[in-house]
């Protein structure tokens, strides 16, 4: 069975390998590394898995090695990693990090896969954009796509640069949606309701929405105008965030997301 390991053992990490074990490959085929041992035990304790708080020959012997440490920790592991890599496919998970500095810090390393992942794969409800490398082969590319089916769905990418705005869109977009949510629980406190009304009612509106604009096959602007009957309650929010911006902020802020992430990889890929 395919032997993978994890350089890092954070959240991301602990999802994916949630999902793997006992479906991809099983949990003693699966290699983890990270200076936490209370986290590698945990891990150990709940999937089986190996683990090691140093970065050592064991990673010669896998199929896969995923890169999920922080971007700042990059430069620093590819360098610890680089003896123990042959042909191994390189899955990253690091926001900021491009192929070819990545490949750089390996010697030259080809078989790569960047991938921008978000936090709803801890659930299993996670999407990520997946890129490859020219040296990957089509079965590590499936290889790739197995490990993030096995916490959610992914959409492959035709160009490096387009990670940036899915970084953007999808990998930071989690947080608009608890700031939304965050907003209207607002917004009932100060209506009248509790907090705990307020919460409920928005996190329910927010799932619902989004399993129906999901089954749908009409696009979210016809569902949108669906439940706006002109006068009504619904129209006149609309009316108030168009008149206050809401959208063109929103718009805005995704630019400024991916604009960041285009700016940290040329930060971290400085020597």
């Amino acid at each position: 069975m395919l032997k993978i390991a994890f350089i890092g053992g954070g959240n991301m990490a602990t999802a994916l390998i949630g999902g793997l074990a006992g479906t991809l490959t099983d949990g003693a085929n699966i290699h983890v590394v990270d200076l936490n041992t209370q986290a590698l035990e945990k891990l150990q304790q709940q999937f089986s898995v190996s683990i090691a708080t140093e970065i050592d020959a064991a990673l010669a012997a896998c199929d896969v090695i995923v890169l999920a440490v922080k971007p700042q920790q990059m430069k620093e592991v590819a360098t610890r990693l680089q003896p123990y890599v042959k042909a191994q496919l390189i899955v990253s998970v690091a926001a900021g990090i491009r192929m070819a500095d990545l490949s750089r810090w390996l010697h030259g390393h080809q078989e790569i896969v960047r991938v921008m992942p978000n936090t709803p794969a801890l659930i299993g409800k996670g999407i990520a954009g997946l890129v490859a490398n020219a040296g990957v082969t089509q079965a590590q590319r499936d290889v790739a796509d197995a490990i993030l089916r096995a916490v959610g769905a992914t959409v492959w990418l035709t160009d490096e640069s387009q990670i940036d705005p899915v970084t953007a869109v999808s990998g930071s977009g989690p947080a608009y949606v608890f700031y939304f949510i965050e907003a209207m629980q607002q917004a009932a406190v100060e209506l009248g309701l509790s907090a705990e009304q307020g919460i409920a009612l928005a996190k329910a509106t927010f799932e619902g929405a989004a399993e129906l604009a999901k089954r749908s096959d009409e696009p979210v602007s016809v569902l949108r105008e669906r439940v706006t009957s002109k006068g009504g309650t619904t129209y006149a929010a609309l009316v108030s965030m168009e008149q206050s911006g809401v959208k063109d902020a929103i718009i805005k802020a995704v630019k400024a997301a991916s604009a960041r992430g285009k700016e940290l990889g040329e930060e971290f890929g400085k020597d």
